[in-house]
């Protein structure tokens, strides 16, 4: 999967390289949450008994990803500080796939202008909420007030990757990034 090859390299290159028979964890899990990441072991969850397609699983592998690279570069504070769950939570929203037409549509979500926003939003507070006890004001309110910025940090993909063909592209460009300035 082009979005897993670019975040485990993307971690590689930020010192936090990713082993899978160490930072992955196949488990049961309540309720219909499809995966975690657990910031004390940097450890990634895939609840094997909610994911059920292959699709499915590489977002939620790609969306808990970006939480890893987010907890590798940005130390953050994942107990203390819900704005800073709520940026990677709006990051793994927006550049996960979570939020692709494709999957709006088989969610019964219909829209377009300013639709990706929206369900970059709803799907961040509706992830907040599943991991952290906090009202609903409180969980909306933090991602108001991180939304643009975060929304906007697209490391380490530089685009939203809206296909599997957007991500492959992102990969190459992630890959040849410092080609140029070698160069110089």
């Amino acid at each position: 999967d082009p979005y897993a090859q670019l975040l485990l390299e993307a971690l590689k290159q930020s010192g936090c390289t990713v082993f899978n028979d160490r930072h992955f964890s196949c488990e049961n899990c309540d309720g219909c949450v499809s995966g975690g990441f657990d910031a004390a072991t940097s450890q990634i969850v895939l609840c094997q008994n909610n994911i059920r397609q292959q699709s499915h699983m590489n977002r939620v592998v790609t969306h808990e990803l970006i939480h890893a690279f987010d907890h590798c570069r940005a130390h953050v504070d994942w107990f203390k500080n819900v704005k800073h769950l709520a940026c990677s939570e709006i990051r793994a929203a927006n550049l996960s796939g979570d939020c692709t037409l494709m999957n709006e549509i088989a969610r019964f979500k219909f829209g377009l202008k300013g639709h990706h926003q929206t369900c970059v939003r709803d799907r961040a507070i509706r992830s907040i909420l599943a991991v952290r006890k906090v009202s609903k004001e409180t969980a909306e309110k933090a991602v108001d007030e991180v939304f643009d910025a975060c929304f906007n940090d697209l490391e380490p993909f530089g685009r939203i990757p809206h296909s599997k063909a957007d991500a492959k592209r992102a990969y190459r460009d992630f890959q040849n990034r410092d080609r140029y300035n070698a160069n110089l």
